[in-house]
């Protein structure tokens, strides 16, 4: 019966915060109905650790997006983004979805590593939005994160010193809350230490998977690189990657990467 009641609260609160970032123009309407059935599963399946980490991120990344969103770098570096602005349904589950299996499992078979893992995954998907959203605003030319040398800006695989900074605050700030919310089961000072290290590689993860296994495009009629598979109104020609290798799936394979390790090393500290 607890679960049936949290999961009525956490719909009322969830429905709230998501039509609220609708009106704001941060979710599109496919994302605000994912995130209130999300957030709902949060609140039944968990509690203040889980719905905390996820409402930490969210209301986080919204902020940095909203920063300066006119800047004229930014606007430069995001013109070849597969997405921007508001974020859709397959943005909201690609970034919170593996957080809430984690949460499910946790409710089926607790244990410590399932919180563990799961500040590692919040943690990644925060520290890759606020170096998207801080990096773009770098005076230096971003450099590929596997060659060292320049690339364009906004290009996949590039980073810059002011985003590798706010990936490591990002992912820290996520421990941070997890600290405060940790379970009875799990040491605060360990996800403190988990979520900031395995968020972080988690950042430079999605950033090797963007230069080596993302889809990118050519567009047929401006000739830029895009992550778009149409651009300028039209089909564009794919010169590497895997097609099926989004910028959601390369999002959703660094959060897992950045699980597993923030796993280990939480159960090693603790």
């Amino acid at each position: 019966m607890d679960v049936w009641i949290r999961a009525a609260a956490g719909l009322i609160g969830s429905a709230a915060i998501a039509g609220a970032a609708y009106r704001l123009r941060s979710l599109s309407g496919s994302g605000a109905w994912s995130a209130a059935i999300m957030g709902t599963g949060y609140v039944a399946l968990g509690g203040p650790f889980w719905f905390g980490a996820l409402l930490a991120f969210f209301l986080s990344s919204t902020l940095w997006s909203k920063w300066k969103r006119r800047h004229a770098r930014k606007e430069a570096a995001e013109a070849n983004y597969a997405k921007t602005g508001r974020r859709d349904a397959m943005q909201v589950w690609a970034n919170g979805g593996l957080g809430l299996l984690l949460c499910a499992g946790h409710f089926l078979w607790p244990a410590q590593g399932w919180a563990y893992a799961f500040a590692g995954v919040m943690a990644a998907v925060n520290a890759d939005t606020w170096a998207t959203e801080i990096g773009a605003l770098s005076r230096r030319a971003p450099r590929s994160v596997l060659s060292g040398r320049r690339v364009a800006a906004g290009a996949s695989g590039g980073v810059t010193p002011l985003g590798s900074a706010a990936a490591l605050a990002g992912a820290a700030f996520i421990g941070a809350a997890c600290a405060w919310l940790a379970p009875a089961e799990a040491s605060p000072g360990a996800l403190l230490a988990a979520a900031a290290a395995a968020g972080t590689a988690g950042a430079f993860a999605d950033s090797a998977l963007g230069a080596t296994a993302q889809a990118m495009y050519r567009c047929r009629a401006c000739g830029s690189e895009t992550e778009r598979a149409v651009h300028c109104g039209a089909p564009a020609e794919r010169i590497r990657g895997f097609a099926f290798m989004t910028n959601d799936a390369v999002n959703f394979a660094s959060s897992a990467v950045a699980g597993l390790l923030a796993w280990a090393i939480g159960c090693a500290v603790a």
